[in-house]
């Protein structure tokens, strides 16, 4: 089973870094990426937050979201459980940057699993599902 791992994760890391190699719809760090996926799915959330789930360093977290502020993409507003904290929110161009990129990325795994037959590409699409649940807590 360890060695079936180890082939997965290799494969699964090639895959991934395809993706970011083809991405031609956002001109972001993958560090400025990842973030901003993160936001998109959990808003609002904290910068505290943010580098933990990256994972990156705190002062990481925060220069990616001064970044993603400057390019437009989210902004900070009271974080609405304690309103002494502040919370980043995606703006209308960060929620169509994410949905671009998300539209980009499924039509080129798609065209890599175009690769593969019926039976097997069936297969891959039935282990994303598995594999969600896997990450759901991470």
């Amino acid at each position: 089973m360890a060695q079936e791992a180890l082939q997965l994760l290799v494969s699964m890391h090639r895959i991934v870094r395809h993706l970011r190699r083809s991405r031609t719809t956002t001109l972001l760090h993958p560090t400025q990426f990842l973030a901003l996926m993160l936001i998109a799915d959990e808003q609002p959330i904290r910068i505290g937050e943010i580098a933990a789930r990256v994972p990156c360093s705190q002062p990481t977290a925060t220069t990616t979201v001064a970044g993603l502020e400057e390019a437009g993409l989210v902004r900070r507003e009271p974080d609405p459980v304690d309103g002494r904290a502040t919370a980043v929110v995606l703006t209308d161009a960060g929620a169509e940057t994410v949905e671009a990129s998300g539209r980009q990325a499924a039509e080129e795994l798609a065209n890599l699993l175009s690769r593969l037959d019926d039976a097997d590409r069936t297969l891959v699409l039935q282990a994303g599902a598995v594999l969600a649940r896997v990450t759901d807590d991470l």
